[in-house]
């Protein structure tokens, strides 16, 4: 079995991960893939509502004002909107990620 994945009861050859919980209104949501040195916007910018990114493949990095958080594949990271932020790519390959926006 996967690392911090659990089989629910009465499954079947299934996995799963809980990514986050409540975590606000969604406004809507999309998939990025992102390739070597890919990311952005190259400036950070802020915004009213939150992120919400879920990595299914690869690795991101978001920078949060000089902060430096990894998103690892199978994880999840709520961004605050009103802190500066930017989405990068942090692996040689194609990172996919799904962006929640949330209230």
């Amino acid at each position: 079995m996967r690392e911090g994945f659990i089989r629910p009861p009465n499954h079947v050859n299934f996995e799963a991960k809980k990514l986050f919980e409540n975590a606000g209104q969604i406004i809507d949501g999309s998939i990025a893939y992102i390739n070597l040195k890919g990311g952005g916007p190259v400036e950070q910018h802020t915004h009213e509502h939150n992120h919400l990114f879920i990595v299914t493949k690869g690795e991101a990095k978001v920078l949060l004002g000089e902060e430096e958080v990894i998103i690892h594949q199978d994880e999840a990271f709520l961004v605050k909107g009103t802190i500066p932020h930017s989405v990068w790519s942090n692996q040689e390959q194609e990172t996919v990620m799904i962006g929640i926006s949330v209230k």
